[in-house]
C-alpha cells in the first residue's frame, strides 16, 4: 500500500532529479551554437575580375574588422592620406568631411618593420610577386619565384592577389606594399610573411580610391613576440 509520505517522497525525487537537465531541451543534445553574423553585401563574390574573387565565408573575420566609415581618427592629415596602424590592425584612408574609411589589416613581419612617410608611387592589378633575395636565402623552395626569375603569375593564390600599392619614400622603394589577399582568417592577425594585407574586396575598394602619389603614414608598432 503506498502510504502519502512514500508518495511526498517520491514526488520531491521526481523534481530534484528533473533539475539535472533544466535548461538543456531534448536529452542528450547541447545548445546550438550562434550564428554568425551575416556578412555585408560588398563583401560578396566579384565574378567580373580575371580571376573571379569568392565571398568572405561568415564567421571569419571578426566584425570589428570590416570595412567602415568612422569619425576620422587622424584629423592631423589632409583627405586622402592613408594612415596604417599595424599595432591595431586598421587601416584607414581620410576623406573629406570628417570621415574614414576603415580597413581590417594582416599584418606581416615586413609589415611591422618599417614605420615612416611615403607615398603610393604606383598601382597595379594582379601584380606578379617577387619573392625579395632575403626570402628566397631563407625558403629555397622560393627560387622560381625570385627577381631573377621573374617572380609569380598573377592569381588567387599569389601573395599579393587582386591588387598592390607600393611605397616609396624620396624616390625609393620601401618594399613596404599594402596588398589583397587570399588567407581571409589573417585578417587581424600577425602573420610571418607579408606586409599589409586587407581582404581582396578591401584592397580593390582602396585601389579605386587612393591616387598615385597619395601620402601613406606608417606608424610606430612592435614585433610580436611570435614573429621575433
Amino acid at each position: 500500500m503506498i502510504t502519502r509520505r512514500i508518495f511526498v517522497g517520491a514526488a520531491a525525487s521526481a523534481i530534484l532529479s528533473g533539475c539535472t537537465t533544466a535548461g538543456t531541451g531534448r536529452r542528450g543534445l547541447t545548445p546550438a551554437a550562434p550564428k554568425p553574423p551575416a556578412m555585408p553585401e560588398f563583401y560578396g563574390p566579384v565574378p567580373d575580375e580575371p580571376f573571379p574573387i569568392p565571398a568572405v565565408p561568415a564567421g571569419v573575420v571578426p566584425e570589428r574588422y570590416w570595412r567602415t566609415t568612422v569619425e576620422n581618427p587622424y584629423p592631423q592629415f589632409a583627405p586622402g592620406t592613408v594612415v596604417v596602424d599595424p599595432q591595431n590592425f586598421y587601416l584607414h584612408h581620410i576623406e573629406h568631411g570628417g570621415s574614414a574609411t576603415r580597413y581590417g589589416i594582416g599584418v606581416g613581419r615586413q609589415g611591422f618593420s618599417w614605420a615612416g612617410n611615403a607615398v603610393v608611387q604606383y598601382k597595379r592589378k594582379w601584380p606578379r610577386w617577387k619573392a625579395p633575395d632575403d626570402m628566397v636565402a631563407r625558403q629555397p623552395e622560393l627560387a622560381p619565384y625570385s627577381v631573377a626569375a621573374g617572380g609569380m603569375d598573377p592569381g588567387l593564390m599569389n601573395p599579393l592577389s587582386a591588387r598592390a600599392l607600393y611605397l616609396f619614400q624620396n624616390g625609393e622603394d620601401t618594399l613596404y606594399r599594402l596588398h589583397g589577399n587570399p588567407e581571409a582568417a589573417s585578417i587581424g592577425q600577425a602573420v610571418s610573411s607579408g606586409c599589409i594585407r586587407l581582404l581582396n574586396q578591401d584592397v580593390i575598394d582602396l585601389h579605386d580610391r587612393v591616387r598615385d602619389g597619395s601620402r601613406v603614414v606608417v606608424l610606430n608598432s612592435t614585433l610580436p613576440a611570435a614573429l621575433s
